[in-house]
């Protein structure tokens, strides 16, 4: 059996380098990017509202990458903690990375 064949998308059936459901579903996400402030007043930017079809591990990555700054993820509660306050730069980024912008809520 090919490798090809076995990675197969199964919400599209399409093989996972040219599946679109990622794509698709970012452009129907309500992100909502607030500060939380964490133990000895460290500022945390929390991102929330990521849904399931969305691969948070390789989104927190990429974010962290371009902050240059720590951080997590939490599958269970379908959010991004970044270390430090990111508000002024999130939003450009999501949106280079293909999100809707109208649809970034930054409080």
């Amino acid at each position: 059996m090919n490798k090809m064949s076995e990675e197969i998308c199964s919400t599209c059936g399409l093989p996972k380098e040219i599946c679109v459901c990622e794509e698709i579903t970012k452009e129907k996400q309500e992100i909502t990017v607030k500060i939380e402030t964490k133990r000895y007043g460290k500022a945390m930017t929390v991102l929330e509202g990521f849904s399931p079809g969305i691969n948070l591990e390789s989104l927190a990555s990429d974010l962290k990458k371009k902050l240059a700054c720590g951080g997590t993820y939490d599958e269970k509660r379908r959010r991004i903690e970044l270390q430090g306050n990111h508000t002024h730069k999130i939003k450009n980024i999501l949106t280079k990375m293909n999100y809707s912008e109208e649809q970034i809520n930054v409080k």
